[in-house]
């Protein structure tokens, strides 16, 4: 892992972590992080700030974040609240769903596409869309929100889950 520095000429760029290993397991960030994956990475992947899957990074996944940018190989399921963006040499097969997806010439899409309203157009889900989020049926979402291991607000006769509460709940349940 390493993290790019300002330039040399004193100016200031982002900084990233960078991982270029071979990784198993769950990585996942409760902070906003810039994370770049260069490596083979196979598990799951929870983000908050910007993920890049390098042009050489080979991920078998389900990938959860905000701002998703992918040049490499990913196979599983990709989902972000803000945008994800397929670089020429990107090879994805699985999901993909976010609010916006900008795909470059040359990058090849194997699988099924989503658009979803995001977290700028609300901050709010009915349950099939948490049930969609969370790859749960919506009877399983109602068990949780009726038992409440899951954060919720009732509504009528109807279930919300505001967004921000249900990614730190995930964010939780994934330390446990």
């Amino acid at each position: 892992m390493a993290f790019r520095r300002g330039k040399d000429d004193g100016s200031t760029e982002e900084r990233w972590l960078e991982v270029d290993a071979s990784m198993t397991g769950t990585l996942a960030f409760k902070d906003p992080v810039n994370l770049q994956i260069n490596g083979r990475f196979e598990g799951t992947l929870d983000t908050k700030g910007n993920l890049s899957i390098g042009g050489k990074a080979n991920v078998k996944a389900t990938i959860r974040g905000e701002a998703i940018m992918i040049s490499g190989t990913v196979q599983g399921t990709v989902m972000a609240t803000s945008h994800v963006e397929l670089l020429s040499s990107a090879r994805v097969e699985g999901k993909v769903v976010s609010p916006r997806v900008i795909r470059k010439d040359g990058a090849v899409l194997n699988g099924t596409l989503e658009m979803t309203g995001g977290s700028e157009a609300s901050p709010w889900m009915n349950m099939e869309e948490l049930a969609r989020y969370l790859e749960v049926d919506a009877e399983t979402v109602m068990q949780w929100a009726q038992s409440g291991r899951l954060p919720s607000q009732r509504d009528g006769s109807s279930w919300r889950f505001e967004r921000a509460k249900i990614e730190e709940w995930l964010a939780q349940e994934k330390i446990k």
